[in-house]
């Protein structure tokens, strides 16, 4: 979402739209505006664009991250946790898992 409202600017941008004008209609600060500005002056429209992960790679691949996020949405006490409190170390458990 954040992206297409960025790639969206790019185009206000193009149209000769004001700063404030974009802020008001993309619901964002005229500061997120104004550097949106200076990146798109710079790069064009690629620039706005996410750029992928940098780092270390994830542990987790995608099934296995769906699987931690269905155990959390279940709450804490479906894996035998007292209480229905999802700590870090309860999720980190369930990782482990």
């Amino acid at each position: 979402m954040a992206e297409a409202r960025r790639v969206r600017a790019a185009g206000l941008f193009g149209q000769g739209r004001s700063g404030a004008e974009i802020a008001r209609m993309l619901g964002v600060g005229d500061g997120s505006v104004r550097r949106w500005k200076r990146v798109w002056e710079e790069g064009g429209t690629d620039a706005l664009r996410r750029s992928p992960a940098t780092g270390r790679p994830p542990k987790l691949d995608d099934a296995q991250v769906e699987q931690v996020r269905t155990a959390l949405e279940q709450g804490a006490q479906t894996p035998g946790f007292g209480a229905d409190l999802w700590t870090l170390e309860r999720i980190g458990a369930v990782v482990n898992r």
